[in-house]
């Protein structure tokens, strides 16, 4: 018995490999992108009411009445379109699913579609499975911005969609409204579908405010907007997303969520319900700690000898090692980093787990600081005496 062909043009997650290598060598995890903190107590506790109060059974497939009427309420505002949690609006189970549903929805076999590298783990293997080609375009470091005159020469007669994801996971970077115009106007003058993954659309710095490109009016009927719950409220466990689609597509992806995984988890959902009530203070309590783990993390990479971009958004950073002035700096990134967790005692990702491209992201790795400040500084003291070592 042969598995697919398919299967052969990617292989496992290399962070989440990154995690249980860190497990193995009880090394502290900076690589997977969750937080080692508590959630709000208001949505453990509706979590736990809910499922006291009954709610364990299967939910409606496309998300329990109250929870997609949040969403679209939220929506409306931030969409400025009249979002209908009875049309438009489908719960999965995490943006992860979000994705492969959309790009399975969209997506027919032999199409491309654009991906920005670097890019999460998930986005190739997400279009490889509906038997689409994945074009890769490279974001350059050190500035990671959007080259709308590379993108346009990646464009085929077969390119069907852009994949965006803004805030940036693993560079940090918040795309511009000048970035963001770059790409309309590449989706509309080529006649494509915009899909785009939006998890950290509330973890943002220095006043940064975020820009759903779903609502630019141009762009209401051909983009698909993806976002979820894990990071906002530290329940990446819960595996919650939600799906926002012109009418259009809306029941494609509803059908291929039903038989792709039923519905989300009936009571996680009666809490991420729960979640959206919370007051205007939790977002600004979460921004504050979120800037205080951003410089610790930049203070500590700094004084270590990293070159290392300072984060717009989301909890990650993309940090160059090549001139730490130890032997292994010299190393490829994957080597690199499993040294780092199995002797320095740090877990990190190897930059070229982000690329398909050759040749990039050889020296690079990405830390993860959805953490405690607490465990950002016994991090450091590992690391300390890495570069101490001499």
């Amino acid at each position: 018995m042969q598995p697919a062909q398919r299967t052969h043009s990617f292989g496992e997650s290399t962070i989440r490999e990154m995690t249980r290598l860190a497990l193995q060598h009880n090394a502290i995890n900076l690589s997977q992108g969750f937080p080692d903190f508590d959630p709000p107590t208001e949505i453990i506790e509706a979590a736990i009411s809910a499922m006291r109060s009954g709610d364990n059974q299967y939910a409606i497939t496309w998300g329990v009445p109250s929870l997609r009427n949040k969403l679209a309420e939220h929506y409306r505002a931030a969409l400025g379109w009249d979002v209908d949690p009875n049309v438009h609006v489908t719960v999965v189970c995490g943006v992860t699913e979000g994705i492969a549903a959309a790009l399975t929805a969209v997506l027919e076999l032999g199409d491309e579609i654009i991906i920005l590298e670097p890019a999460h783990e998930n986005f190739r293997p997400a279009a490889i499975m509906t038997g689409a080609k994945p074009v890769a375009v490279a974001l350059e470091a050190p500035g990671y911005r959007l080259d709308p005159e590379r993108i346009e020469a990646a464009i085929t007669p077969r390119t069907r969609a852009l994949l965006l994801n803004t805030p940036h996971n693993p560079t940090g970077r918040v795309f511009d409204a000048a970035e963001v115009q770059a790409v309309v106007d590449l989706v509309l003058k080529h006649n494509l579908i915009l899909v785009t993954d939006e998890i950290y659309d509330r973890i943002l710095y220095d006043g940064r405010q975020h820009q759903s490109p779903g609502g630019i009016e141009a762009m209401r009927d051909r983009t698909i907007t993806i976002g979820g719950f894990g990071k906002t409220f530290a329940v990446t466990g819960w595996r919650l997303g939600h799906i926002i689609a012109p009418a259009a597509v809306a029941q494609a992806v509803r059908k291929i969520h039903d038989y792709m995984t039923i519905c989300a988890p009936t009571p996680l959902q009666h809490a991420a319900s729960a979640a959206l009530d919370l007051p205007a203070s939790y977002y600004e309590q979460m921004t504050s700690d979120y800037h205080r783990r951003r410089d610790t993390i930049m203070g500590i990479l700094e004084d270590l000898g990293f070159v290392a971009n300072l984060p717009e958004g989301s909890y990650y950073t993309m940090a160059e090692y090549s001139q730490l002035d130890i032997p292994q700096a010299q190393w490829d990134s994957k080597r690199f980093a499993r040294w780092m967790t199995t002797e320095v005692g740090v877990a990190v990702v190897p930059g070229t787990s982000f690329y398909s491209l050759p040749g990039y992201g050889e020296r690079s790795i990405r830390f993860a600081f959805a953490k405690k400040l607490e465990t950002l500084n016994k991090a450091s003291e590992r690391m300390l005496k890495m570069v101490n070592q001499r």
